[in-house]
């Protein structure tokens, strides 16, 4: 079997590639590098069945080619982090909905089965958790461009149930919460790398807003790993999953387990959404997901807590900062 992965040089996309390629199959991967990075696949480069090319999922020519070369197509390439989205959201928009629309058309061309990866975002302020892939959607106003990603991966998901029913497409859509592991950036806004480095370097932990919103947090390896499996079960073809940690902690609490687990000597601090983002940006106050359904079909099990998660996450920064001085 030979996988294609779109944003395959992206944090959840080069462990995506790692996890197929240690199970047998070929991988090509495709990044234009804008979110991802290639150290992230430069230990993957000398391996057997393993290929890659800089380039944007938008050159159709190009995209024509390497779906036709592939068995099924992993579609991770996709604008993220918040602060990307609040300062870019023409490009979140075009990025999200543009490239889902080619690879959802060209994967028809040839009935190539095709594994969407959408986001927890799209429950957008809803309360009741956990939150089931089947409850309504709440999302706050179009003034606000905080929403035009989750809006986006909306309108992503749509396409790949309609490619289904109408064209026969084979479409996987999985709803990802706050996945995190080695090799992630908090570049773009993402908590749990930013709030590592801030510790590791003695500086301020910067909690946003109060600190009482709570989120779950995945390993990635259980992310990929689900992945894999899934696009391997006809079962799933035409559904929707959520792939998270069914327990969760409060921002606050998050950091100061961060700062306890480093010991670190840093300051949390807190800083207003207004600071950081816009004026009148709106935040998700829960992210817990029902995973019966994924646990139903492929058995499905977080292998980690948190605990285990921040230690492995921790060492591997600290690598990492020391390989830079």
């Amino acid at each position: 079997m030979k996988a294609l992965i779109t944003g395959g040089a992206g944090f959840v996309g080069s462990h995506l590639a790692e996890t197929l390629l240690a199970g047998g199959w070929m991988v090509e991967v495709i990044d234009d590098l804008s979110t991802g990075s290639i150290d992230n696949i430069s230990d993957l480069k000398e391996q057997p069945g393993f290929s890659y090319v800089l380039d944007s999922v938008m050159h159709r020519s190009l995209m024509l080619e390497l779906v036709d070369r592939a068995d099924v197509v992993f579609h991770l390439a996709a604008a993220v982090g918040v602060r990307l989205i609040v300062e870019e959201p023409v490009r979140t928009i075009e990025t999200n909905i543009k490239a889902t629309e080619l690879v959802l058309e060209l994967c028809a061309k040839k009935d190539k089965p095709v594994l969407l990866a959408s986001t927890s975002e799209v429950y957008g302020k809803q309360t009741q958790t956990p939150f089931h892939e089947e409850e309504d959607l709440l999302l706050g106003p179009t003034s606000k461009a905080r929403w035009c990603y989750a809006a986006s991966k909306i309108i992503d998901e749509f396409l790949a149930q309609a490619y289904f029913k109408e064209k026969g497409l084979p479409t996987i859509v999985v709803r990802l919460f706050n996945t995190i592991g080695p090799r992630q950036t908090g570049q773009y806004g993402m908590v749990v790398p930013r709030f590592v480095r801030q510790a590791l370097l003695g500086e301020p932990i910067t909690v946003y807003g109060d600190g009482e919103q709570c989120r779950s947090f995945t390993w990635v390896k259980d992310v990929v790993g689900a992945m894999a499996k899934l696009i391997e079960q006809p079962e799933a073809y035409g559904q929707i999953f959520n792939v998270g940690h069914t327990k969760e902690i409060s921002v606050y609490n998050l950091a100061a387990l961060i700062k306890e687990v480093t010991k670190s000597t840093s300051e949390i601090v807190f800083l207003p959404y207004e600071e950081v983002y816009e004026a009148g940006f709106e935040d998700m106050p829960r992210r817990l997901p029902d995973i019966s359904k994924i646990q139903r079909l492929i058995d499905y099990q977080p292998t980690r807590d948190l605990l285990e998660m921040l230690e492995s996450i921790i060492a591997h920064e600290r690598i990492q900062l020391e390989a830079r001085v």
